[in-house]
């Protein structure tokens, strides 16, 4: 059976991965890089996996713990092929590449961190505005537990805990 678009070449499939992977500010997951990769609908997984594969075997992407990122000599290479793409595959990983990018540049100016000391679970969290930090704040917990869990929360609406912490300083 015929896939429907654009992308069948290998050599293609590594352009697309590497086009993705120069447009996010963090590593992708398995995951999110793959469903990122199918944006045109050609892509078939074990083509995927296959090339994916050989730019990590040749330096052009680097698999760490936190997922997949493009080298310098991927992203030099990417430079002079990427125009190849057509341009209606490029909108479209584009388009979805978008949500994903802000979301990983919002995750990376926050922090929440955890750890065990012999006074109990401190607990660190902060936010950034991409200029510099807007606030820090350092307190004890109960347990580890609640640490993940207070965590947990932050990540989720960090702007609103500024707000609230603001609005409660202020009255």
């Amino acid at each position: 059976m015929d896939r429907l678009g654009f992308i069948h070449d290998p050599l293609d499939i590594k352009i697309l991965i590497l086009y993705v992977l120069r447009r996010l500010p963090a590593p992708a997951s398995p995951e999110e890089l793959l469903e990122l990769c199918q944006c045109d609908g050609g892509v078939g997984y074990f083509e995927y996996s296959d090339c994916l594969s050989e730019l990590v075997e040749n330096g052009h992407v680097l698999q760490t713990e936190d997922g997949y990122q493009i080298t310098q000599k991927g992203a030099r290479n990417a430079d002079a092929v990427e125009s190849s793409l057509p341009y209606s595959v490029r909108a479209k990983a584009q388009k979805l590449i978008a949500p994903v990018e802000e979301r990983m540049r919002r995750e990376a100016m926050l922090t929440a961190r955890h750890e065990n000391t012999e006074a109990g679970c401190l607990v660190e969290l902060a936010m950034a505005d991409g200029k510099g930090e807007v606030f820090r704040l350092r307190f004890l917990c109960a347990g580890e537990e609640q640490a993940k869990q207070i965590e947990k929360k932050f990540r989720r609406d960090a702007e609103g805990y500024y707000q609230k912490i603001a609005a409660l300083m202020t009255e």
